[in-house]
């Protein structure tokens, strides 16, 4: 198949796809339209249906899967597909693992280094808790595994939340590294415990949107109570630990516009928030670098409204 990231200006597409969304959408004439997205395990692909009477648009819905046949194009800087002919794939016609966006990186091994990290924990109590997610809950393991870390923004992928938390968490022991005086036990588990509330704030794949938990509570806040919860279960917990560490949970979003109820009172509080930015917006960066055409040969690829800026790419970098 011809799988999203490798489509192109000028390209004719008739593959089967997994239809993310749908909707019906009206130009500025007033006249309507089929706006869709469309995903493979490499990506998405906004898609475009101008005649609404070409036969089969009424017979799918969103997360079905669609045979689709089309040319794609560049809109704003960004591939689009303008599809001719669609209909609803039969079973049989597609594999589902083509559909799924995965990490590049090897689920197995990253669970062993979360596992290291979990290791090299002293504090017996924190030890005890990360355990208690980690290694005791084998269903949790198995959803934390298995999720993204985001709808779109970052990590969006299956194995991203995994991913993006080993990452926050490598950065923090190496700045606890650096920084003598700051309390690595604390770091590090804040940092493996910061985002498990996503695991319920996002549903699993094949959907990956929010929860109506999700929506309602935010996975700051989730996650905060699901820590207090596994916390009262293990014998003696200090009081003071327990707040240090729920609040590295509520605050990790650094700023209170940024969602946090709190702002970071604790130097690794503060740490872990500038390690958990700094692994979004890297990721975020590099999946619009390797994913979006440069305009010319000056390397520009166009503004994304994520970061702020009109991107470009460096000379002699990869970003495949």
């Amino acid at each position: 198949m011809k799988y999203i990231d490798k489509l192109r200006d000028g390209m004719h597409v008739s593959d089967v796809y997994l239809c993310k969304q749908k909707t019906i959408a009206l130009t500025k004439n007033g006249k309507e339209y089929g706006n869709l997205v469309l995903q493979d395990k490499t990506g998405q692909i906004e898609s475009k249906i101008w005649d609404l009477h070409s036969p089969g648009i009424r017979d799918f819905d969103a997360m079905d899967y669609v045979y689709v046949e089309g040319n794609v194009t560049v809109f704003n800087n960004a591939n689009q597909l303008n599809i001719q002919r669609i209909q609803k794939a039969p079973e049989g016609s597609y594999d589902q693992a083509d559909y799924f966006p995965i990490s590049s990186k090897n689920i197995d091994d990253m669970y062993k280094e979360l596992r290291d990290l979990i290791a090299s924990v002293k504090n017996l109590y924190l030890k005890q808790l990360l355990m208690s997610f980690f290694i005791d809950d084998k269903a949790f393991a198995r959803r934390f595994k298995s999720h993204s870390a985001a709808k779109s923004v970052h990590h969006g992928f299956i194995g991203g939340l995994l991913e993006h938390t080993l990452s926050v968490a490598q950065l923090c022991s190496m700045i606890a590294g650096h920084y003598p005086f700051i309390d690595r036990d604390l770091l590090i588990t804040g940092a493996l415990l910061h985002d498990i509330g996503k695991t319920s704030e996002l549903s699993p794949f094949p959907q990956n949107d929010y929860t109506d938990e999700g929506q309602l509570l935010g996975h700051i806040i989730i996650g905060a109570r699901m820590a207090e919860e596994h916390i009262a279960s293990i014998d003696g917990f200090p009081e003071r630990l327990r707040n240090e560490l729920v609040h590295m949970i509520l605050s990790h979003h650094g700023e209170l516009e940024y969602g946090s109820p709190k702002k970071p009172a604790l130097i690794e509080a503060m740490v872990l928030s500038l390690a958990d930015n700094m692994d979004a917006k890297v990721e975020t960066m590099y999946e619009a670098l390797s994913t979006k055409v440069p305009q010319n040969d000056s390397g520009f690829i166009g503004f994304n409204k994520l970061i702020d800026s009109n991107l470009r790419r460096t000379d002699g970098a990869s970003y495949n």
